[in-house]
């Protein structure tokens, strides 16, 4: 059957049907070229001032980019039966699987594909020695001004003078606003028991480089890798999950000889650029900027910045920075314990230089939703697909029963069986085929197995293609072979 026939249970003629009896031809691989993935949302526009691609319809793209995410499960609003919390969402069954694939995705790279790196999951509460030393109590502040007019408080560099509430410029004059969650460890609440929520992952990786160090027998160059959350009191959060008081980071710190430090931080810039790129971000939707002296952190020797063009323009997806030796000499200051490194075969002592990647794991899942999302016509019908590479999808595979007749179940619930141990799988028996095929282009699901009536004799199901909607009959001792043919990881 065509991508436009009617399946016995269609209710439209514009529904897919799969095929029966196909021959086996190679579809092509789901979401996994590097930069000619077809850009999200608005097609390019003419070039701006700057020689750069314009966004074209970005608020459309980000209206509708939200909307499927609440439609469809990938992310809601805190407690929203409550009213909502500001800048706090949860995510759905669908969102749940795509942030893990993307921290899985960044693991798999940072730490189980290399030697040299291992991992930490350090403690969210801290003392406020660990705050002092790493300089967040004096210095992890952002300008706060307030509105005169309306009473409302922003963040005095994001918003050029004007509120945005009101459009007044009768602003007071900026201070600086601590971004530290502060809390009491324990019953008593004084200024003994003050612990801190973490503002970012990296100081536990700091204050345990000799524990590290010494369990492991590495020396540099080497990292240590963290996934976990992270909590800024924003004084704006903004753009739906972009910006938010509470976020999960990937962060990893590389130590490194003082010597090489430059050589590793333009190693790291090409390292994380790629790893982008290579899940389908359109290289022309990623750029590198290196900070100017007056942009870096006070730890900071150089830092760049891979941005993404959201809708909104380029902003932030990771930084890479070159920490010197700062955060290792200001800890062991002041905790008095010796955090430098002894090279017997040099017979050198040393600090290392630190070189981090640090990315946001939420708003990177938005970036890859925002460039993964299409809109396009099958048979002359619209219809709207993620797509995602085949490792951040939610699914990786849907099994579809044709018909919910009792007759196919049981060997649709053996094929799922099967995939499950391998992929994670979604199983669907409501409405049509091509319902249901539109269902899984809109979650970004790369391949669809579709039981049908055949199947009970010629023990061979379809296999369909979300990108190119291709569909081929494939015998069911071979299926698995052939999704890891796909994914190209036979």
């Amino acid at each position: 059957m065509t991508e436009s026939s009617k399946a016995p249970e269609a209710a439209a003629p514009e529904a897919e049907a799969p095929k029966a009896g196909a021959s086996k031809a190679g579809a092509s691989k789901a979401g996994a070229s590097k930069a000619g993935a077809s850009k999200a949302g608005a097609s390019k526009a003419e070039a701006s001032d700057a020689g750069e691609p314009e966004v074209g319809s970005s608020d459309d793209l980000m209206e509708k980019v939200v909307r499927l995410c609440r439609h469809r499960g990938f992310i809601f609003p805190s407690a929203e039966i409550y009213g909502g919390f500001r800048s706090t969402y949860d995510y759905g069954p669908l969102g749940v699987n795509m942030l893990r694939n993307v921290k899985n995705a960044w693991w798999r790279a940072m730490v189980q594909e290399r030697d040299d790196v291992v991992g930490l999951d350090a403690a969210i509460l801290g003392p406020p020695a660990v705050w002092e030393a790493s300089g967040h109590l004096a210095t992890f502040t952002d300008p706060l001004v307030d509105c005169k007019n309306c009473h409302e408080r922003w963040r005095a560099d994001k918003i050029d003078g004007v509120c945005p509430n009101c459009g007044s410029h009768d602003l007071t004059e900026a201070r600086a606003f601590n971004l530290m969650f502060k809390t009491h460890a324990g019953p008593v609440e004084d200024e003994g028991h003050v612990a801190y929520l973490r503002p970012e992952t990296a100081q536990g990786m700091f204050t345990n480089f000799a524990n590290v160090l010494g369990t492991t027998r590495k020396k540099p160059p080497f990292g240590i890798a963290q996934v976990g959350k992270s909590f800024r009191n924003e004084i704006t959060p903004q753009n739906f999950v972009f910006r938010t008081r509470e976020f999960e980071q990937m962060e990893m710190e590389y130590f490194v000889p003082p010597d090489q430090a430059q050589k590793w931080f333009d190693y790291w810039l090409s390292e994380r650029m790629d790893w982008y790129l290579g899940l389908g971000i359109p290289a022309d939707h990623l750029r590198l900027r290196h900070h100017e002296q007056s942009e870096l952190s006070h730890y900071s020797q150089g830092t760049a910045d891979v941005e993404f063009l959201f809708p909104w323009g380029w902003d932030e997806l990771e930084g890479i920075a070159n920490r010197g030796d700062y955060d290792l000499k200001a800890h062991a200051a002041k905790s008095g314990v010796s955090l430098d490194y002894f090279d017997q075969q040099t017979n050198e002592r040393y600090t290392p230089y630190v070189i981090e990647p640090a990315a946001g794991a939420t708003r990177t899942m938005m970036a890859f939703l925002l460039a993964a999302y299409t809109e396009d016509e099958v048979g002359d019908e619209a219809r709207t697909v993620l797509r995602l590479h085949w490792r951040l999808a939610p699914y990786q595979v849907a099994v579809l029963p044709l018909s919910k007749k009792e007759t196919l179940e049981p060997l649709a619930r053996k094929v799922l069986k099967s995939l499950q141990p391998h992929f994670m799988c979604d199983y669907d028996v409501t409405q049509s085929i091509g319902r249901r095929y539109r269902r899984q282009d809109e979650i970004g699901t790369p391949w669809c197995i579709t039981v049908d009536f055949d199947s009970l004799e010629d023990e061979a199901v379809t296999v369909r293609d979300r990108d190119s909607t291709e569909q081929v009959r494939v015998p069911l001792a071979n299926l698995l072979t052939e999704l890891r043919r796909r994914t190209g990881e036979e």
